[in-house]
């Protein structure tokens, strides 16, 4: 019977850690017969076509405005940016980056029925840039009734719901998929919110709702796909959409007893596990909870300090330079070994964690996100000029850098990533951790999504920041879980999360 004090999420992390010992022994030959499939298709429903509103024509009725601005929305973040050719279908490529290019996260759109979008549910068709309309009723007050009534869905007319089909993971990935998972969906909620940017829409989200309701409303077959996010989408031109920010997260329950589970149905039982029931009479207190007072991590009076002030990145007028680094981002393959700036540096750090320095842009100034306080960021430098190696901290609320060890990781970082090139030729690693005890005690076992789907939202715009300087950037999902921490001198408590490296990207010969 598994330890009654170490909770689902808990023991979910211990099973599915890497270790150099256990590695090759627990790894799986991939069956290709059984490769999925990226994408979801439906055999019936009416097709709205986006791409004539690809080209942004001037002159344009409002009817054309609204739907090019709903075409981009969808196409910068998850629409089809490149195609790699194969022996059969080429491989497609996406504008949110996904772990061995498996995308494991749908897009649908609920409609509440606006002058131009029929009140139903619609599935994002990324292959063909269309929307299809699977189901033409309105559904908006089941929609509320899921999220127990978040005040957002009273003036809003449009929601995204994020989803997971979770083989297209676990096949390469097995149980720990589930971190995969949650990861790029991070990445596709950092997408989200910056062509929303783009397009004078403001996505609010929800991952505090009724799980079986999602699900239900959506048709789902819930052995292969679950509701993970959902995001009502205000529009900035109507005044009414304006809104204040709510609760973004809920908790559930910790469950401390659960049965010995075999390996590979971990990752189902632990997603179970993390559900909210649908409680009907449940009343929710919306309102954005007062910031807890942080403690000032690693501010010793004897440790290197280094500001990482600097002046915002310029993203071009009407954000064109972010549209454009979007479309054309790919993950690093490999790095040249040479030295950043700490300049650069300090323009990715700015970029991801201090959006309040964007607003002149159009960028919001305080992004939704589960719950960053729960969130730390380390970052381990090998090649940063004017920067001694060694690991640093992160203070974002200071914007400066905090030395906690001295010393060049880069043979240990090649260890690390798996033995992966990129983490031995980066200039700089970031690592993002969390206590996970500590957010269990907050938030329950859900919070392993929560604190997942942050990090890779956190890692999208290091990615972006990255790709716009003319840097190389890869996340890298796959590492030695328990070394890593006793490497770079990490606490035991914290658990890693997600790995980006960055480096100057090696040039092709």
């Amino acid at each position: 019977m598994p330890d009654l004090q170490v909770s689902i999420a808990q023991h979910y992390h211990e099973r599915t850690k890497y270790d150099p010992q256990t590695i090759h022994a627990k790894s799986q030959a991939l069956n290709w017969e059984e490769q999925p499939i990226p994408f979801k298709a439906y055999r019936f429903g009416t097709s709205f076509d986006l791409k004539p509103y690809l080209s942004e024509e001037t002159n344009q009725g409002d009817e054309a405005i609204w739907w090019q601005r709903l075409s981009k929305l969808l196409v910068c973040s998850y629409g089809l940016t490149g195609a790699i050719p194969t022996n059969g279908e080429p491989h497609y490529l996406r504008s949110s980056p996904s772990a061995g290019g498996l995308y494991p996260a749908e897009i649908y759109l609920i409609s509440r029925g606006t002058p131009y979008l029929p009140a139903g549910l619609y599935n994002y068709q990324s292959k063909t840039h269309t929307l299809v309309h699977f189901w033409q009723s309105d559904v908006w007050t089941a929609l509320q009734s899921a999220c127990f009534w978040n005040p957002v869905l009273e003036d809003t007319q449009l929601a995204i719901v994020v989803s997971a089909v979770f083989f297209r993971s676990v096949w390469r990935y097995q149980d720990r998929a589930y971190r995969r998972i949650f990861l790029d969906s991070g990445h596709l909620l950092g997408n989200i919110e910056l062509a929303c940017a783009m397009t004078d829409f403001r996505p609010h989200l929800i991952g505090g709702f009724a799980d079986e309701a999602i699900n239900q409303l959506l048709y789902f077959d819930v052995n292969q796909e679950g509701a993970i996010a959902v995001l009502p989408i205000a529009d900035l031109r109507e005044l009414r959409e304006n809104l204040p920010l709510a609760r973004t997260a809920l908790p559930t329950t910790p469950q401390l007893e659960y049965p010995r589970i075999p390996d590979g149905s971990l990752l189902s039982y632990f997603h179970q596990a993390t559900q909210i029931p649908d409680n009907p009479n449940a009343k929710v207190n919306w309102q954005v909870p007062e910031p807890k007072a942080q403690q000032d991590k690693y501010n010793f009076p004897f440790c290197l300090k280094v500001s990482m002030t600097c002046p915002p990145i310029d993203w071009s007028p009407n954000l064109s330079g972010l549209e454009q680094t979007i479309i054309h981002r790919r993950s690093t393959r490999a790095f040249s070994g040479e030295k950043l700036s700490l300049d650069e540096l300090r323009a990715v750090l700015d970029f991801t964690y201090q959006p309040q320095h964007y607003i002149e842009q159009n960028f919001d100034r305080s992004p939704d996100y589960f719950d960053l306080s729960l969130v730390e960021t380390f970052i381990a430098v090998s090649g940063i000029q004017d920067l001694e190696d060694g690991c640093y901290y992160y203070a974002p609320a200071t914007q400066e850098l905090r030395q906690i060890r001295f010393k060049n990781f880069r043979r240990e970082l090649h260890f690390l990533c798996l033995g992966q090139d990129l983490g031995r030729d980066a200039s700089a690693i970031v690592f993002h951790t969390a206590d996970l005890r500590t957010a269990i005690e907050q938030y329950g076992d859900r919070v392993y999504r929560y604190l997942h789907m942050d990090a890779g939202h956190l890692g999208q715009r290091i990615n972006l920041a990255a790709i716009h300087l003319g840097l190389g950037a890869s996340g890298i999902g796959g590492f030695f879980d328990d070394q890593v921490n006793e490497v770079l001198g990490i606490p035991e408590d914290e658990a890693v999360l997600y790995i980006t490296a960055l480096g100057r990207p090696r040039k092709r010969e």
